[in-house]
């Protein structure tokens, strides 16, 4: 339901509709859903006021506790919208190299754990 409306597979609008019609808040979620991974995709930071004015009025809480959460830290939401530069190929590596020592706890030294390390790279 996050995907483009034109990636959906045939079908998927069918079924979205029948599913929005007997719940109505899942098209408020939808919608919501959509326009935020809008903005973030096109980054449209103008967009990011009037998306969380929208979603704390929500009636879905999720979506209120997100908008206060993104309120929280607006600043760095509102830079991660605007700018192209992100740590998450960082975030990446570090959450590997977590991986691989969960992996060897207990089973290695030192040595080897800094050569698996070193070949993970």
């Amino acid at each position: 339901m996050l995907r483009r409306p034109e990636l959906w597979k045939r079908g998927d609008e069918q079924l979205i509709a029948l599913l929005t019609a007997q719940h109505p808040q899942l098209a408020e979620a939808i919608e919501l859903g959509q326009g935020f991974a809008q903005l973030v995709r096109t980054r449209q930071p103008e967009q990011l006021d009037l998306w969380l004015i929208q979603a704390e009025n929500s009636i879905l809480s999720a979506f209120r506790n997100f908008a206060k959460s993104l309120r929280e830290d607006y600043d760095a939401v509102k830079a991660g919208v605007t700018l192209s530069v992100s740590n998450g190929p960082v975030e990446g590596h570090i959450n590997r190299l977590k991986m691989l020592k969960r992996q060897m706890y207990g089973r290695a030294g030192i040595d080897l754990l800094e050569r698996r390390f070193l070949l993970a790279i």
